[in-house]
């Protein structure tokens, strides 16, 4: 069996799947068959256009180019997070950068000099799809954990008021919609280490195989990868509230523009 690439014949065949649900979306009335084809069309064109960049990237292999691209990467999810959040304001856009940079730049650094013991550090082999693994986690819970924080809290301005004439402390009001915040985007990573291996074998292990490695080396890596996906998460997240929070309240506690 050839496993070296898929042909563009077979893509075609396999889009066929396609049309009971656009079927089903016009029975149920859903209007869901344009944004589905346009997502679709969209998906194909922006990932041929990286994976045709990303062949001269790592042709190249050059560690300024690497690095630039790892920033643009996180200049692009830190203005999807504020499309994406109810606090949409640019002076935030900075923070949210930071708290992209932070963890994910420190994780990536690590991650390539002491678990795949690269001789190049910034490799752009290893560095552009891992910093796209943990970027892409980071983004899904700083959105999360945004929102449920800063939703939680303008929900509950009565109790949060109480709690802060209570207390007289910001930091005190604040802290159980901070909680629930984490909480509610941590829960989801917990849930799927707890069950990988025996729900789902996951994207990194899978593509590794496929390609060509032992699984067990496979699953060193996604083992390794999900620990990171994990503590990335966890501080992108927590910097993220912490940084947009001390600009979001005066003096008082009060809020500021939500």
């Amino acid at each position: 069996m050839e496993t070296g690439g898929i042909s563009y014949v077979n893509y075609l065949w396999f889009l066929i799947f396609l049309i009971p649900l656009a079927y089903m979306n016009y029975k149920l009335r859903f209007k869901l068959n344009k944004r589905m084809i346009l997502a679709i069309l969209r998906m194909i064109i922006q990932l041929s256009l990286v994976g045709v960049f990303l062949q001269y990237v790592f042709r190249l292999d050059n560690n300024l180019i690497n690095i630039s691209y790892v920033l643009l990467m996180m200049t692009v999810a830190s203005f999807s997070v504020m499309k994406s959040c109810s606090k949409q304001q640019l002076r935030f856009l900075p923070l949210v950068f930071l708290s992209f940079a932070v963890p994910n730049l420190i994780m990536l650094i690590f991650f390539n000099t002491y678990i795949v013991d690269l001789e190049t550090i910034l490799a752009a082999r290893y560095t552009i799809p891992v910093a796209g693994m943990l970027l892409g986690n980071s983004l899904n819970s700083i959105i999360v954990a945004v929102n449920h924080f800063y939703n939680s809290v303008n929900e509950n301005r009565r109790e949060y008021f109480t709690s802060l004439s209570l207390s007289g402390s910001r930091i005190e009001a604040l802290r159980p919609y901070f909680r629930q915040a984490l909480m509610t985007t941590l829960n989801p990573t917990l849930a799927s280490i707890e069950t990988i291996g025996l729900v789902a074998l996951p994207g990194m292990m899978t593509g590794q195989i496929l390609g060509g490695a032992l699984p067990l080396t496979a699953i060193k890596y996604q083992i390794a990868i999900m620990i990171a996906i994990l503590v990335v998460r966890y501080f992108a997240a927590i910097l993220t509230i912490v940084l947009t929070a001390f600009f979001s309240f005066d003096d008082y506690g009060i809020p500021l523009g939500f």
